[in-house]
């Protein structure tokens, strides 16, 4: 079901705020390891995280624009089908559903099992026992209802920013432990410099996904032509600058040898800035972080299923729009759970991060270019905000996804041949349950 008409009722405050809820999460401290695994290379490290999060500006005011035409229940999907049909629609919620929220909730499943080892002294062996864990009892909490799975968003909200404030704030006031220079920018490793440095953007963008929901507000705002772009430029600046500071300390922290694939990087320099001690508690606010942001994938995944089986447009979807008594889906809280442990099983954070950046950067490339048709095919549309600088904004956004995602095929070719085919699966699936409803 769609809405036309939304409540305007988000102010300037409450959208930027929204920006930097959503966007940060788990992926700023673990994230340095791939990144400087790739890059080997101080320069190429910072300059990937600023890299990334222009692009992600880029794309944010490239969407926000959709969303602001087209306010309707189910975001991106809705934006997809408006411009392609509907089977464009259904394969970015198959995608959504089957890689993009299991592969996150995985990912960071994995991440907070490994810091929670550390933390404890525990057997690195608990650590799939662990992320399937965590992943079931946040599953079963959201089973209570959206009040429940929302206090605990609400709880764990302010922990995302605790850990970053402390890091940055006493990191920029210590003296480091490591000379930092940018020269050479040359990876130390003697990699070619195009695929370390692409290899250390795609690892970045796993930090700033969640933007592609800033869009999905602009129905509900008061002022879109003039709040979207201020929370999207002034929300993503703040947290590229954010990110860029918290790897530059880790950097004059740690050396690069060091930091490369070590995904306890951020857990080790907070014990050098802030004592044994010190150190555990930041670890402790950042697993808090960490159990919040699987929360919000987990709470708002499940509502993918069921809003395509609610459009009939998912096989057995008589079952996945079920409700129990606190009116949540919980058949498909179970469904995106079982994916889920599955990739934990089967996958590793860099993986599965990975892999949900390279699919989800299709569909947003075909989102960007729809804005282009849009403009064309429907001049009259009511548009509350038209992206800023048109069409620079959204041919860099372009541009970006289109590299993102060809240098995945090239330099991690099986992943997205996996990523793919996942993906295409769901043409059948579409064209099965059309014909013969199952």
């Amino acid at each position: 079901m769609t809405e036309q008409k939304l409540k305007r009722s988000v102010g300037p405050f409450t959208a930027l705020a929204m920006v930097m809820g959503t966007v940060i999460g788990g992926g700023v401290f673990f994230k340095t390891a791939s990144v400087v695994g790739a890059t080997h290379s101080v320069s190429l490290t910072l300059l990937a995280w600023i890299v990334a999060g222009i692009l992600t500006i880029c794309g944010g005011l490239t969407v926000a624009e959709l969303g602001a035409a087209i306010p309707e229940t189910g975001g991106s999907v809705q934006y997809m089908r408006h411009t392609y049909g509907p089977l464009s629609g259904f394969l970015l919620g198959w995608a959504e559903m089957l890689i993009y929220v299991p592969a996150n909730m995985a990912a960071l499943a994995i991440i907070f099992a490994t810091q929670v080892i550390v933390l404890l002294h525990l057997s690195m062996g608990l650590a799939i026992p662990i992320a399937i864990a965590v992943v079931g009892i946040i599953t079963l909490l959201n089973t209570f209802g959206s009040k429940v799975g929302g206090t605990v968003q609400s709880i764990t909200l302010i922990f995302k920013l605790i850990p970053i404030f402390l890091i940055v704030v006493v990191g920029l006031c210590m003296p480091g432990h490591v000379d930092v220079t940018f020269i050479p920018v040359a990876p130390s490793n003697h990699a070619n410099l195009l695929t370390a440095f692409s290899g250390g953007l795609l690892a970045t963008m796993f930090a700033y996904e969640g933007w592609i929901n800033i869009g999905d507000i602009a129905g509900e705002m008061k002022s879109p032509k003039k709040d979207i772009p201020k929370a999207v430029v002034v929300g993503l600046t703040f947290i590229m600058i954010i990110y860029v500071l918290v790897n530059w300390i880790f950097l004059k922290n740690m050396p690069i040898d060091a930091i490369a694939g070590n995904t306890n990087t951020a857990s080790q320099v907070a014990g050098k800035l802030f004592g044994e001690f010190g150190g555990k508690l930041v670890t402790i606010g950042i697993l808090v972080s960490v159990f919040g942001t699987i929360n919000g994938y987990t709470m708002t995944g499940a509502r993918i299923p069921y809003a395509l089986a609610k459009d009939d447009l998912l096989l057995f979807s008589k079952q996945f729009k079920q409700l129990n008594q606190a009116a949540a889906p919980y058949v498909a809280s179970l469904f995106i759970l079982v994916i889920a442990i599955i990739m934990i099983i089967l996958g590793s954070f860099d993986i599965l991060t990975d892999m949900l950046v390279f699919v989800m950067w299709i569909f947003n490339c075909l989102l960007f270019l729809s804005l282009f048709i849009l403009r064309k095919r429907e001049p009259d549309l009511e548009r509350p905000y038209k992206v800023l600088w048109y069409p620079v904004v959204p041919i860099v956004a372009i541009i970006g996804g289109l590299f993102i995602v060809v240098t995945t095929l090239i330099n991690q070719t099986g992943l997205a041949i996996v990523g793919l085919a996942i993906t295409l699966l769901g043409i059948p699936v579409y064209y099965l349950h059309k014909k013969f409803k199952i």
